[in-house]
This record gives structure tokens, sequence and C-alpha cells, in this order.
């Protein structure tokens, strides 16, 4: 491989890592601060910056002194249009350096940075510093930097404002300072998605109804975080009716259930909490269990069944009618469906309807090792220990012998 070759790939390789190290965010220049300040002889003054947008993550400001009548020759603004993001500020001296006014006067100043306004109260009446999150105590002509969120005191994620303090260094003239500050927005952050407020969602998902099915619900609840912030910025979605937001952790739960597989845990488990139930003689509570189920239109035909034969158990014969005809309906070829029906209608006092389906399926196979009649014979001898009428039972058991 050539020189200019090798000389191609290694700027390629760095254009591709320029980009991909790019911060999602912009330099909100529509909200960039620009004040004049005119600080008295031997005086010490204290700005209050303009409130910093929601998702401000760093900051960058220039001060400029001034000889009268001198003008900047260019805006922090306009300096900022060739940075694509703060790590182009970051990586150096020489993005501070670039950053620095062309012009400044003779005069130079102290300044310091608060990050209240008690602090900067302070230093007002004493000139003290140490209380600041920066200081320059040695005076300058102009300087500019770069506060983060990760690596000054300056800035916080709720930060809504900083104080500038200024000092004159000249004994017999006013000075005029130009303070320039541009907030960097971080496009996610600045939905007002931060920490916080994601725990804070996380935390109402783990409590609902839903999540506390399943026996894992982190993965579920990040879903639900997700399709909110997509749809929502936080304080959007604080505004909302009690009964909207219930609306859309219901909609985006219904949505996240199928997304993540947690639907089928939560069934599963109802399904073998129902089937325990029935084992234990506890038919009521199994019948509840499994009616979630069907509210949930997630019921399968074995639900259907599951469900008709509590209700036999419990000597409900019209509902468990009613829920073997919903599991007919999704298969009417299920002979445990139109056995539980043909008992269903025998308790009910049907003889004619449960004598048509007892003959017209009494040749087949309920399962592939058991037969029709032989299931019959089973499920008679549960009803008599069950205590539930037997008078007809050995009337259907004759029908099986013609």
């Amino acid at each position: 491989m050539n020189f200019k070759k090798i000389i191609t790939l290694l700027l390629i390789s760095i254009s591709f890592q320029a980009v991909f190290a790019q911060k999602d965010g912009y330099w909100d220049k529509e909200r960039a601060i620009t004040k004049e300040i005119v600080v008295s002889a031997r005086d010490r003054i204290v700005i209050k910056t303009e409130d910093f947008p929601e998702g401000t993550t760093e900051v960058v400001y220039r001060i400029t002194l001034l000889d009268e009548n001198q003008q900047l020759a260019n805006s922090l603004v306009s300096v900022l249009k060739s940075i694509p993001d703060p790590t182009g500020i970051s990586q150096g001296s020489a993005g501070a350096v670039f950053l620095l006014s062309k012009i400044s006067g003779d005069d130079k100043c102290k300044y310091a940075i608060f990050s209240n306004e008690v602090l900067a109260s302070e230093y007002k009446e004493s000139g003290k510093t140490t209380k600041a999150c920066w200081s320059q105590n040695e005076a300058v002509s102009k300087d500019a930097k770069l506060l983060s969120l990760d690596k000054s005191s300056c800035l916080k994620l709720n930060t809504r404002n900083m104080w500038f303090g200024f000092e004159s260094k000249n004994w017999i003239m006013n000075q005029k300072i130009i303070l320039e500050v541009v907030p960097w927005i971080d496009t996610k952050l600045s939905r007002g998605w931060n920490l916080e407020n994601r725990k804070l969602i996380i935390n109402q998902c783990k409590t609902s109804d839903l999540a506390k099915k399943l026996p894992n619900s982190d993965e579920f609840c990040v879903c639900i975080l997700d399709k909110l912030q997509k749809e929502y910025k936080f304080q959007e979605f604080q505004k909302l009716l009690a009964i909207e937001k219930s609306k859309a952790f219901k909609d985006f739960g219904n949505a996240c259930l199928g997304e993540t597989g947690a639907s089928n845990v939560i069934y599963s488990n109802l399904r073998n909490q129902a089937s325990d139930l029935v084992k234990q003689g506890k038919y009521g509570d199994a019948i509840a269990k499994l009616l979630a189920i069907v509210a949930d239109n997630k019921a399968v035909i074995e639900d259907y069944n599951a469900l008709g034969n509590a209700y036999l158990m419990t000597k409900q014969y019209g509902k468990a009618i009613k829920f073997l005809k919903e599991g007919e309906k999704l298969d009417n070829s299920e002979l445990l469906i139109q056995l539980n029906l043909a008992h269903a209608y025998l308790f009910n006092k049907d003889f004619k309807l449960a004598k048509s389906l007892y003959k017209k399926y009494q040749s087949q196979n309920v399962t592939d090792s058991l037969s029709w009649t032989q299931k019959v014979k089973l499920d008679f001898g549960i009803f008599k220990k069950a205590g539930l009428p037997n008078a007809d039972f050995d009337r259907v058991l004759r029908l099986f012998e013609n």
C-alpha cells in the first residue's frame, strides 16, 4: 500500500470518528445571551444570566473588555457556527483560543462565576471568590471557556442560571465588558426526560396492576418509558389529566405486552395458578383467574374449557354453557369442549340436547389414548364425589350400549 493510500485511509478514519463522536444536540443561538456591562472604577458587579433552556448540558461563554467606541469583530454565536458540538472546544486549548475575541481593550478585570444568588451577593460585598464554582483571579482583557455538566460544578442538570461577578482593575476609568453566553442543548434531555424523571415513570409503572402480574417487570416498564419519551415531552405528560395518563399507560402497556413477550408470561402464570386452584378444589378462585384472561381477550380454547368445567363444579350451569359455547366458536372439533357442553346441558335439565352430543361423539377419542365413553365415565365419577346431581348418569351410560 503506497503512502497516499495510507494517508487517505487515515483521513477517512478520522472523519468517521469525528462524525460518530458528535453529540446529539445544538447550540441554542436563539437564546444566546449578550450583555454589555459597564463597571465603575474599582467596583464590583454581579450579572445574572437569562434562564437556560431545558436540556442544557454545556455552556460556552466569552468575556471581552473593550476600549471606548470599540465593537466586537465577531459575535460568539457567529464563531460557534463553525463548531458542530462542544467536543470541538473541549478537545484542547486551541478551541478556547479560537473563541477569543479578535480585539479587546487595554483594561483588565478579574471575574468569578457562582451557582446561586446568595453566593454571588456575598462576593459583591466581600470580593472573596472562595465559594465560586469558577474564578479568574489574574486580571485578563479577554477570556473564553466551556463549562460542562460532567466537569464543572457551575452547571448541574437542572441549573437555570449562573451569576458572573466582575471586579474592575481600573482605578480611574469605567470599564466596558461584553459578556456572551451560549448554551448547548442535549436533544434528548431537552424533552425533560432526565434520570430523575425517567426513574419516576419506571416506579409508577412497577406499581401498576399489570406490572405486578409479571415476575420481572423491568423490560416491560422500560418499553413503556421509551414510548412515553417518543410521544411526549416530560412536562407535557405531567400536565395530562389523571384519566389521560392512565389511558396512555394502558395503551402503551398493551403494546409492550406483545413486544416484550410479557403477555405470554402473565397469562401462562394465570393458567398455572388456576390449574393449581382447581386441584385444591378452590373453583371460585380458579374462575377469577380464568376470567381475567377472558377480560383481556387473551383466552384460548383450553381456557374456555377450564372455565366451563369450573362452573360445572360450582353448579353454575348457565355460565358453564355460555363460556363453553364461546370456546366452541374457536374450534368446534375440540371434543373436550363438546363433552363439557353435554354435561352442562344434562345438569341444566336439557336431556335432549345432552343426549344428541353424547351420542354424536361416542365412537371417537377425546385424546389420542382416551375414548369418549371412558372420559364420560371418569367425569361422572368426579361429579358424584363433588355431590353434583347424578340421577341421569345411568341413563346416559345406557346410550352407549346401543
